[in-house]
């Protein structure tokens, strides 16, 4: 068997001679000169081994290169997403201030608005009494004035007879009755003066309506155009609320949280300026209140509703808690080597800036096994967040923080590979994934 193996041995180093021709290594000392011979079958040993060496150097430094170019690309798309996340977050300021500021002058106008119709319809409802009276007026003066007439054809058809009867063949004794015919004339000549006066005063009364018709067709017209205007202002304000709260109520349903608690919470401890945005109360004399108030307490209540979403959205965590464009996400939340890692890992230089992602209260700035310097800050509605592995810490226990408040520089202290931020979100002492908060508020702001 030994011979076959050696017979073996030599036909291979036969076959390889043509390519590869012993060589032989001297190796000289100062007494003796010694050397190493180099067959065949070891020159091609020692030629795989080299050229396996350099393709997995050629290949080691292609990985290198792309996971370089890579990580540029993801710094750069950070980058990005983070101007374009500020951007947006100052474009929603800019237009949440514009809607508060459009509403308080809907409101100013709408309040207005309501006090120029109160007046208007008192003023319709004089007018109509007043329609009324001179109506009442113009027929008892026409009731009048047709038995006047009449009384006046009577009493001339008797002055006539009678002073016909003086001028003809009246006695003497007949005396009288022509002073009476005088009597009845004098007196019907005042009865026509009354009468023209009446008259004349009829013709007014006439206009005079006619003027108040004239004024109620015209406050009815700017009741009309004043109704248009509150309807287009209303619809204006109703769909400026729905696109703003549409992405509020998304951000707190996809961060997995029940919005009516939220918001219940909020208004329990509501302790800012100026207080929710209340209904507007208007006395209605006992009658149900018309549809223009029932508007602009349902667009009130929109708005208290954003203001509380606004308050809750401070109190939660959906700020990012490293904002420099060169960190790079590392490491997420999930099972690792059968262990749970419970928070997201972000990378970066020593001393880049950690801010806290929403308000709330200090109950730990120190070192913790593992955790190395850590910040832990307890937030409202059960949440509570950590900063871990941090190279210098700016809070103390018990201190009130905002969000974006400064808290900390990054760093590699603690059980940690390389200088980054371990950043947890815990609900009730269980940790959640912190990239759902994240996410969320990335959609919105």
């Amino acid at each position: 068997m030994q011979s076959k193996l050696n017979i073996l041995w030599h036909q291979i180093n036969r076959r390889l001679e043509r390519n590869f021709p012993e060589q032989r290594l001297f190796l000289r000392s100062e007494q003796t000169t010694r050397f190493v011979i180099l067959t065949p079958v070891t020159q091609l040993v020692a030629w795989t081994v080299s050229a396996a060496f350099v393709a997995w150097a050629i290949i080691a430094t292609a990985v290198l290169l792309m996971d370089s170019i890579s990580s540029g690309n993801v710094r750069e798309q950070s980058q990005r997403e983070q101007k374009l996340y500020e951007q947006r977050l100052q474009t929603l300021a800019a237009e949440r201030d514009q809607r508060a500021e459009e509403a308080a002058a809907a409101q100013e106008r709408f309040n207005l608005a309501l006090a120029q119709i109160s007046d208007m319809q008192s003023e319709l409802l004089t007018s109509e009494e007043r329609r009324r009276e001179l109506e009442v007026g113009i027929d008892v003066i026409q009731s009048t004035l047709r038995r006047t007439m009449n009384e006046r054809d009577d009493a001339r058809g008797s002055v006539e007879s009678m002073l016909a009867e003086a001028r003809g063949e009246a006695p003497a004794g007949d005396a009288p009755v022509i002073a009476m015919g005088r009597d009845m004339t004098a007196t019907l000549e005042v009865l026509t003066s009354a009468l023209e006066t009446t008259a004349a005063e009829r013709d007014a009364a006439r206009t005079d309506a006619e003027e108040v018709r004239e004024e109620n067709r015209e406050l009815a017209y700017e009741f009309r155009l004043r109704e248009e205007r509150n309807n287009q202002i209303f619809t204006q304000l109703e769909d400026a609320v729905t696109v703003s709260l549409e992405p509020l109520d998304k951000m707190f349903s996809a961060a997995g949280m029940s919005t009516e608690n939220i918001l219940n919470t909020v208004r329990r401890g509501y302790s800012g300026q100026g207080g929710p945005l209340m209904p507007m109360i208007l006395s209605t004399k006992g009658d149900t209140p018309d549809e223009d108030m029932e508007r602009a307490n349902r667009i009130l209540s929109e708005l208290d509703r954003m203001n509380l979403y606004r308050i809750a959205a401070e109190k939660l965590p959906f700020d990012m808690p490293v904002r420099a464009g060169t960190f790079r996400y590392t490491s997420g939340f999930g099972y690792r080597w059968g262990r749970l890692h419970a928070g997201t890992d972000m990378a970066g230089p020593i001393g880049t800036p950690i801010y806290a992602t929403a308000d709330g209260v200090v109950t730990h700035a120190d070192w913790q096994s593992g955790y190395g310097r850590l910040i832990k800050i307890q937030h409202q509605f059960g949440l509570e967040t950590r900063y871990a592995h941090l190279s210098r810490i700016s809070v103390k226990k018990g201190q009130r923080v905002s969000r974006g408040d400064r808290i900390g520089d990054m760093g590699n202290s603690g059980r940690s590979t390389g200088p980054h931020l371990h950043y947890e979100v815990r609900v009730g002492g269980e940790a959640i994934n912190p990239m759902t908060y994240i996410k969320a508020g990335r959609d919105v702001f």
